[in-house]
This record gives C-alpha cells, sequence and structure tokens, in this order.
C-alpha cells in the first residue's frame, strides 16, 4: 500500500475560475505527465511513480472532476473539457519536453494534448487509448456482464441518476475487474481510494456525464494526425478494444502497437513493471 502524500508534493492548480485540480509532484528531471483512465484518480498510478519519479518529475494529476480535483455541475465531461484543462496546466506551470503518458481516456488525452501542444511536447506513451466507443460506456461495458447491466442503467434518464447513487466499493471493484488480466481484483487500497472519491458531492453527476461523451472520445482520432512528437502505442492483450479497433488506431497514428501479453484495460496496475520499462524507454529515445 502506498501513501501518497509521501510519495511526493500533494499541489493544487487553479485552471480558471470555475476550475482546479489536485495534483501530484515528485521526482527530479524532464517532466512527466500522467494521465489516469475513466472513474479512477493520480492514485491510479501509486505502484509506478516511485521509480518513474527516479528518472523523471513525474506529475499526476486528478483529471477535471476526478478524485479531488473540483466538479462544475454545469460542464459536458467530455474529451475537448479535459483536454482543454491538461492544456492549461502544460501552460501556465510553462513546461517543455514533457513526456505525457495516459491511461485509457487518458491515453487519449495524451494524444489530444499533443495535437493542440506540438512545440512542447517530447514523447507520448498512449496505453489502451478509449477511442472507440459506440453507445454509452461502450468501453468498460465490454469488461463483463455486469458492468454491463450497471453502466447501461446509469444510461437511463431519471432511473440512470437513482441507480448510480447506488454505487459502493462491491459494484465498482466488480465493474473495474472487467479491465484486469493478471491481477484478479483491483488491489484494496486503490480501490477504497476510488470508493472514497466517488462519495463526494456531486461526482455521480461527473460520472454519468463522462459517460454520456461517449461520442467525443471516438471524434478524438480526428486530431491524431496534428501529433508531431513520437508515440509509444501500447495495448494490452486482453483490452477491451477489438483488432479492428486496434489497427484504426495505429494507422492514424502511424506506428506499430506493442502489444502486453497477459494485460488488460488498466495495464499501468496490471503490468506495472512493464508500463515502467516503457516509458523509461522514451527518455534517451529508445524503444523497448
Amino acid at each position: 500500500m502506498q501513501d501518497i502524500p509521501k510519495l511526493g508534493e500533494i499541489l493544487e492548480f487553479r485552471v480558471d475560475n470555475k476550475r482546479t485540480l489536485r495534483y501530484l509532484k515528485a521526482g527530479s528531471g524532464e517532466p512527466l505527465v500522467l494521465l489516469h483512465t475513466i472513474r479512477t484518480q493520480l492514485d491510479y498510478f501509486q505502484e509506478v511513480i516511485p521509480m518513474l519519479s527516479q528518472n523523471y518529475t513525474v506529475y499526476a494529476i486528478d483529471l477535471p472532476g476526478h478524485g479531488y480535483s473540483s466538479i462544475e455541475k454545469e460542464a459536458d465531461y467530455d474529451e475537448p473539457y479535459f483536454r482543454s484543462a491538461v492544456v492549461s496546466f502544460i501552460e501556465k506551470l510553462n513546461l517543455e519536453n514533457v513526456t505525457l503518458a495516459g491511461e485509457s481516456i487518458g491515453a487519449v488525452i495524451a494524444l489530444t494534448v499533443a495535437s493542440q501542444l506540438p512545440d512542447r511536447i517530447k514523447a507520448i506513451i498512449s496505453s489502451n487509448p478509449y477511442d472507440y466507443e459506440k453507445r454509452y460506456g461502450d468501453g468498460l461495458r465490454r469488461g463483463n456482464l455486469f458492468a454491463n447491466f450497471v453502466i447501461g442503467n446509469f444510461a437511463i434518464p431519471l432511473h440512470g441518476a437513482i441507480f448510480a447513487a447506488l454505487e459502493n466499493k462491491l459494484f465498482l471493484g466488480l465493474i473495474l475487474r472487467g479491465g484486469l488480466k493478471t491481477k484478479n481484483w483491483m488491489p484494496n487500497d486503490l480501490l477504497t481510494k476510488f470508493n472514497n472519491a466517488g462519495k463526494r458531492k456531486g461526482f455521480r453527476y461527473v460520472e454519468r456525464s463522462t459517460f454520456a461523451g461517449w461520442r467525443s472520445w471516438a471524434q478524438a482520432t480526428e486530431r491524431y494526425v496534428a501529433v508531431k512528437a513520437p508515440v509509444i502505442l501500447v495495448y494490452g492483450e486482453n483490452d477491451w478494444s477489438t483488432p479492428i479497433e486496434r489497427k484504426r488506431t495505429s494507422e492514424a497514428l502511424k506506428v506499430q502497437p506493442i502489444i502486453l501479453e497477459n494485460t488488460g484495460h488498466f495495464a499501468f496496475v496490471d503490468s506495472p513493471g512493464k508500463l515502467v520499462a516503457i516509458v523509461i524507454s522514451t527518455k534517451n529515445n529508445q524503444q523497448v
């Protein structure tokens, strides 16, 4: 179990007059910005931060509305909304030669941020990009029958809000279990942190709004052509994406993906050592 405050300094960044982001800063060297998955927070990277901070200045961000970043209940939590916050973070902190590493929606945001800030980004590690949705919560619903049932109910007007309010630690664990292969369960301390953050006032709106923005994640692929920095595209062998969807993304980015055996969608949790090696390989422009 990692105590996040002991891994680095917990800080707050003001995006604008409505939004703040919680983030962790640790280590020294060139900046590495970590962007977490759908329905998690910066603690998602707790196992890899100690190793990565030996090679980089690590900035692990709670995406808007997630973890302990501020909640704006009038916002649409779609890809442009998340991207704007990360762009502001990099610009206002004046970060340069940035390596972006993201998983799931974080992997998509890493690519779209790079498309918008080509002069500031050195490299991108895009792990299991969530850029293929064809319906509300499509990716997460592919994990298992329970996830499909629960997230499908979230989509129903009025009923969905009531159903989402019933989420608890067990339900969340069963849903996230669908994104693991090596591990049988999300580590209990990590799951507890996700569950506790989910109890914040307004979070159920954020959760359902993020799923409701499903079209924006597939539309984000239109920005991939503008990515100039080198990209390492990573897929867990057992990720939710299909071979056709992976092929479409790899062709759009003009790269061959790395396939991690016995790894699911939550690769930074499922196979942390493999992801650390991949991220560090970009430091000297070496491909693993």
